[in-house]
């Protein structure tokens, strides 16, 4: 698949985020109270309407007690048949026309680059097209786990407590998840990012996200 058709795909994480709060007997309106969005929003979301933003995701992943990898779809059952028999394909390997991808709000997209769901550790690549960020800049993301990242081109901006980054290619970072964060395109240039959490698993629900005033 194109990678001009992969930004067109809905996130399609709805399915598994109703499936979950149905599953706890949550109802759609407490859910959206518990992560500060609007009902109809949450709703729009779970029917894959409206891609969520960077942080609305972590913050509803969070609040049901899932990890990021457990939203992203299997490619592998879906993948086509000359594809699935590569001989290389044996569960090891992760191919960039078959493996998931999750498209957000202002056309990040992250695609999984474990052929699998990993319990310990989310490994991305991602993509911020020019004028796209993670969070707005009066609420910024925190949660639990370790982030590393490393930018292959463009310039990325990050913003980690109260001091910022310019991030251009070749340059990596990596920093505390619980520190208040946010990532943005800087310039007029897409950026192309590997992407590695660790230790998100272990999250509490709740407190995804935690509005920090600027500096």
């Amino acid at each position: 698949m194109a990678a001009t058709d992969r930004n067109l795909e809905a996130s399609k994480v709805g399915s598994r985020l109703r499936e979950e709060r149905e599953k706890q007997g949550v109802s759609l309106r407490a859910l959206a109270r518990r992560v500060g969005v609007s009902p109809s929003l949450v709703s729009q979301i779970e029917l894959d309407r409206v891609n969520p933003s960077v942080s609305t995701l972590y913050a509803l992943v969070t609040e049901l007690g899932l990890t990021m990898g457990d939203v992203f779809g299997d490619a592998a059952q879906t993948a086509p048949r000359a594809l699935r028999l590569r001989r290389d394909d044996d569960g090891l390997v992760a191919h960039p026309d078959t493996r998931p991808v999750i498209n957000l709000a202002s056309g990040v997209r992250w695609e999984r680059l474990t052929p699998r769901s990993d319990p310990d550790v989310e490994f991305l690549y991602v993509v911020y097209p020019v004028g796209a960020e993670s969070c707005p800049q009066d609420a910024l993301v925190t949660h639990s786990g370790r982030e590393y990242g490393y930018v292959t081109s463009g310039t990325l901006g990050v913003r980690v407590g109260f001091d910022e980054y310019e991030l251009g290619p070749d340059t990596s970072i990596a920093f505390d998840s619980s520190s208040p964060h946010r990532l943005w395109t800087i310039g007029g240039e897409p950026v192309h990012a590997v992407w590695v959490v660790i230790g998100r698993a272990a999250d509490p629900r709740a407190e995804a996200v935690a509005p920090v005033e600027p500096s």
